[in-house]
């Protein structure tokens, strides 16, 4: 018989089993204390419960979000890490974004019928699984080689939206010629010196079969980001972020010479955008057929200027902590904005998910869905496009789980779900 005191200090009761576990395990089998083909018969048991599904002694990937960033920072160059990993000045929105869930307690329902949960989103016309989506995180090549199209594909895979950054390391049609016909949204960064440069990369958004636009509304000049200055690091600067560009023609028109120095010159001149107001956003309005987003919103003022201004949906977002430091966080700014709303339109929530218990607080304090960000991007790092894959189906699955334990069938219901704070 195998030393159940072993077993239980080791891991034992078959959860996420570690690498020094099955060395252990390696070892009694080698002795012949258990048969190997018990092993692989307690394996290859099936069930419903979706945390047994995920025992697997072959599973090394992390599960947490801190083993996700630990693994992360050994795969990325310094640089790169810190540029995905840190925030603003002093990092105090940052660290709120994430802290903040925790004042938000979900208290359930019991004795419904949970055995059928159905957590698909309807927005803009369109039916999606799951109220996932991926943030517009752009040069995702400084996280693995293969980047957008990685991400891309993994959100494919789950039929979730997946929103292109105006700076990715691929371009729209290189992701679009590399995902087919699966749900992608364009987001974009307003060129401050050519207003055409932002419509041409719409249309060719809208070419290539995206379903929405994004409007970046908070990054009228980029944060102060100490880490970044301290390694010296810049993506933008190193080129990871101007395929979007270097593949469009009318910002080609405008280049003095076609060579990587005066490319990634004109992007730096154009990227920010302090004269973005109202009158741009209806220009954007009249110029594209699709869904127009702003992200960014945080004020329930701006979100009713939304309204009125008939934009089609926002989301409520401080950047990741990336912008300006000692904002209100994302998960505090829901609430108000989505009563100032009152469901006139869509209202899509980033900033601080790290969990699928944050995806059920966010969906029932307003949003009608959340974007990953962070998680997505360590994922890739550790994985590719798998590593992404497993990110997205954890944070589902956790999601799904909390759901049906605090009693809720479908998302229809979950505003009906009490949170306390």
């Amino acid at each position: 018989m195998v030393d159940s005191a072993e077993f239980n200090r080791r891991g034992g009761g078959f959860r996420a089993l570690s690498a020094d576990f099955i060395q252990v395990l390696e070892r009694v089998l080698a002795k012949g204390t258990i048969k190997r083909k018990v092993l692989v018969k307690l394996t290859s048991i099936k069930n419903n419960d979706l945390l047994l599904q995920n025992i697997d002694p072959d599973e090394t990937f992390p599960t947490s979000y801190q083993e996700l960033e630990a693994v992360a920072k050994e795969k990325m160059s310094t640089g790169a890490f810190g540029y995905v990993q840190s925030g603003a000045g002093g990092e105090e929105t940052l660290v709120k974004n994430e802290s903040s869930f925790s004042k938000y307690a979900i208290v359930p329902r019991f004795l419904n019928d949970v055995s059928a949960l159905d957590t698909s989103i309807r927005l803009f016309g369109r039916t999606y699984k799951t109220p996932l989506m991926i943030a517009p995180v752009g040069m995702q090549k400084i996280a693995h080689e293969d980047g957008d199209i990685a991400t891309a594909k993994a959100a494919a895979k789950f039929g979730m939206p997946f929103i292109q950054s105006t700076v990715s390391s691929y371009s729209i049609e290189e992701i679009a010629e590399a995902t087919g016909d699966s749900p992608k949204w364009f987001q974009v960064y307003w060129t401050s010196q050519n207003d055409e440069i932002s419509f041409s990369m719409v249309k060719r958004a809208e070419d290539a079969g995206y379903e929405a636009i994004v409007l970046t509304v908070d990054t009228v000049m980029l944060g102060w980001r100490e880490e970044d200055v301290r390694n010296q690091y810049s993506p933008l600067m190193q080129g990871f972020g101007k395929a979007n560009y270097e593949t469009d023609p009318v910002f080609q028109s405008t280049l003095p010479a076609n060579d990587f120095d005066s490319v990634i010159q004109a992007i730096v001149d154009n990227v920010y955008h302090p004269q973005l107001d109202w009158a741009k956003v209806a220009e954007l309005k009249k110029r594209t057929s699709l869904p127009v987003l702003l992200k960014g919103i945080l004020h329930p003022e701006d979100a009713k200027l939304a309204v009125a201004n008939g934009i089609d949906g926002i989301i409520v977002s401080n950047h990741g902590g990336r912008q300006l430091d000692g904002v209100i966080s994302s998960i505090d700014a829901l609430p108000v904005i989505a009563e100032a709303v009152d469901g006139a339109i869509p209202i899509l929530f980033d900033s601080g998910i790290r969990r699928g218990s944050d995806i059920v607080k966010a969906i029932a304090l307003g949003a009608d869905a959340v974007c990953i960000g962070r998680p997505f991007v360590y994922g890739l790092a550790a994985g590719g496009q798998k590593g992404v894959e497993q990110v997205l189906e954890n944070l589902y699955q956790e999601m799904s789980v909390t759901l049906s334990l605090s009693g809720v069938t479908n998302l229809k219901d979950i505003r009906e779900l009490v949170i306390l704070d």
